[in-house]
């Protein structure tokens, strides 16, 4: 069966406008880079987030980017493909990812919000939360393999095991 993508319908409102209204009560640094795309800036636990958040029209999908840390240095590219594929295994929401032209580290996810471009709160939230969550999670693994000398299965069994019991 043959699927067939519409345009959305013009007078839709932009999902931007209530994401930015979220950024804003949150004090959040942000600057609206286009009609469908927001920037924004939140300081984590190990260094700043760096969130890019577009609207996505001809698919109705609010697509959103987080980077997180600084550039790594080059010859690191197959140790972080290792280490990548092994968080990704966990998580069960967005996926991390790496772009090498401009040597950074991020985290990804869509939310598919239809024709209406129907936003709602509560999966805003959860997004956000989840990308620092697991990006904060995930922050000293990245550092145990690009400065620590670990392999990635080293840097996941160190940074990223999950605590049980009682401390």
């Amino acid at each position: 069966m043959g699927m067939m993508i519409e345009l959305a319908d013009p007078t839709v409102t932009n999902p931007l406008d209530f994401v930015e209204a979220f950024i804003d009560a949150n004090e959040w640094a942000s600057e609206r880079t286009g009609e469908d795309e927001l920037a924004v800036v939140v300081t984590g636990k190990w260094c700043d987030f760096n969130v890019w958040v577009s609207w996505r029209p001809e698919i109705g999908g609010l697509h959103f980017a987080c980077v997180f840390g600084n550039k790594f240095p080059a010859g690191k590219h197959s140790e972080l493909h290792a280490l990548l594929v092994l968080a990704n295994e966990k998580m069960s929401v967005g996926h991390f990812d790496l772009w090498a032209d401009e040597q950074l580290l991020l985290f990804r996810h869509t939310l598919l919000l239809g024709r209406d471009a129907d936003l709602e709160l509560d999966p805003l939230e959860m997004l956000f939360e989840i990308a620092f969550s697991e990006c904060e999670r995930f922050y000293p693994a990245v550092q145990l393999v690009l400065w620590g000398g670990k392999s990635a299965q080293e840097a996941v069994d160190a940074a990223l095991m999950e605590c049980v019991g009682e401390a």
